[in-house]
């Protein structure tokens, strides 16, 4: 069954809809979806040694829980870079990257719905991540990416048993034709940006990194942010965290974007609320090797810059040649990692006055070296 007392939530204008449904946004604004739902709690640190050893150990902070399409996601290392600088290595998970986090609760949802289809748009990793899952799940999927997303990351779209569709263009084109598709009936959109559920599983992160460090969490969490799926579960987990009393002090959200493609950051120096005036691209007139985080018009920007904000952190851009140098170094340190997931690295590496989490999201074999 789904947890009780469970609903969908528009944060722009009160809509309410049944988590039962496969409504997918909010019918009025057309806006994405949040959780109106509290955790059980609280955790503790004792309650966890003997339990399952992934994410679903959290089953108090979770909307869903006893999942038949789990692949053990979740319980990744904490590994120090420097004195101050420690990395989550996320890429290894099992379609190699952290989309499993959020992948996993929107296939188990999914299969509880039991929909005729499933749809999902993505620059690739939450595309394999939802393709995986949904073939635990026995769903059918189709998966719409960019032209131009890595031949290594269709390729493992398509050896989970997913349709792949290939939309001339960008990423908001890709999306676009998702959400069309997702319009029709019997049709269940795992989105990792407009459905909440994601951000329910991304959240794991952060209890994940809580629990490592023995009840405390760093000074400053970064996350690179595209759709800010990963900043906004971290937002979550740690206003649930500050609620129950397990930590006393909030640590600042440093939110990263590559130079090349950084809606978020320009607005957020500008000092708005929202994204500043449409940027005339789809993003394909920008490419960067950042590809996972090249999202010109994210949809939940408000919340993003609000989190942000309200955690007293800032956003930080890298330069493409940055994202090169900092693939290498992680490489020499015996850490493969794709381009996207260097971005944090290659933004706050040589920060030495507090202490900083940052998160390797994808393997370096799903993009290669950059050129």
């Amino acid at each position: 069954m789904l947890a009780g007392m469970v609903t969908y939530l528009c944060p722009q204008d009160g809509t309410r809809a049944d988590t039962t449904t496969l409504t997918w946004c909010c019918p009025v604004c057309r806006g994405p979806w949040d959780l109106d739902y509290e955790p059980v709690g609280p955790l503790s640190l004792n309650s966890l040694t003997t339990r399952v050893n992934s994410l679903w150990r959290y089953e108090e902070a979770l909307p869903l829980s006893s999942p038949a399409t789990s692949l053990g996601e979740g319980r990744t290392p904490l590994v120090p870079l420097t004195g101050t600088v420690s990395a989550k290595l996320d890429f290894l998970m099992p379609t190699l990257s952290f989309k499993d986090r959020g992948a996993v609760m929107l296939a188990e949802l999914a299969r509880r719905l039991s929909p005729g289809r499933v749809v999902a748009d993505s620059s690739g990793n939450a595309g394999t991540a939802v393709a995986a899952y949904c073939a635990r799940a026995g769903l059918p999927c189709t998966v719409y990416v960019p032209e131009g997303t890595s031949p290594k990351k269709t390729e493992q779209i398509r050896a989970h048993g997913a349709r792949l569709e290939i939309v001339p263009g960008g990423r908001e084109a890709t999306a676009l034709a998702a959400r069309t598709a997702a319009d029709a009936p019997g049709t269940f959109y795992a989105s990792h940006v407009f459905n909440p559920y994601f951000l329910h599983g991304t959240k794991t992160y952060v209890y994940e990194m809580w629990e490592e460090l023995g009840g405390r969490l760093p000074d400053a969490i970064a996350v690179p942010v595209g759709n800010g799926t990963l900043l906004l579960g971290a937002a979550l987990a740690i206003t649930e965290l500050h609620a129950q009393g397990l930590i006393d002090e909030r640590p600042a959200l440093i939110a990263v974007q590559a130079e090349a493609v950084s809606p978020l950051a320009a607005a957020f120096r500008a000092g708005a609320d929202g994204l500043l005036d449409d940027p005339g691209t789809d993003g394909a007139a920008t490419p960067t090797l950042a590809e996972g985080i090249a999202i010109p018009r994210p949809p939940r920007a408000r919340q993003i810059l609000a989190a942000v904000r309200e955690s007293g952190g800032t956003f930080l851009t890298v330069t493409e040649s940055r994202i090169r140098e900092a693939q290498l170094d992680l490489a020499a340190r015996g850490l493969y990692v794709e381009t996207t997931g260097v971005a944090c690295w290659a933004a706050v590496g040589d920060w030495v006055d507090r202490s900083v989490v940052v998160p390797l999201c994808g393997a370096g074999l799903k993009t290669g070296l950059a050129d």
